[in-house]
């Protein structure tokens, strides 16, 4: 696994971006798409270190807002989403969200996992 961002829950993207912008070089901005398949809005933040902040907004994070709680994910990259699926459960992690296609990642897979780190996407990738 390889590490690929972290995923910020927000109430509005548009201002968060205007937030970031204030205290970050920021090198790229994504469109912000819908992805019916995670009932949310996204957006991709890219500093220019090449660290990468997921903005998500909508239903899937209302709970988390609620709390005042913005930090919603880390992401890593896999080459096998669903052998490393098994391999977490199999050390005591749990299936959140099964894979499905994501939009902001070009329909490659992604699945959430609650794990010792916290909740986690796993993106099928390259690397």
């Amino acid at each position: 696994m390889k590490f690929h961002h972290i995923g910020i829950a927000t109430e509005d993207i548009d201002k968060m971006i205007l937030n970031l912008k204030k205290y970050f070089d920021i090198k790229e901005i994504s469109d912000i798409v819908y992805d019916s398949n995670q009932d949310a809005n996204l957006c991709m933040i890219t500093l220019e270190d090449n660290i990468k902040i997921e903005l998500i907004s909508g239903n899937v994070v209302s709970n988390i807002l609620k709390k005042r709680q913005y930090l919603y994910h880390t992401c890593y990259t896999v080459k096998n989403i669903e052998s490393t699926i098994k391999e977490l459960i199999n050390d005591g992690a749990l299936l959140v969200r099964e894979s499905k296609e994501a939009i902001l990642f070009d329909n490659k897979k992604v699945a959430f996992l609650m794990w010792n780190l916290g909740l986690i996407e796993l993106l099928e990738s390259e690397y």
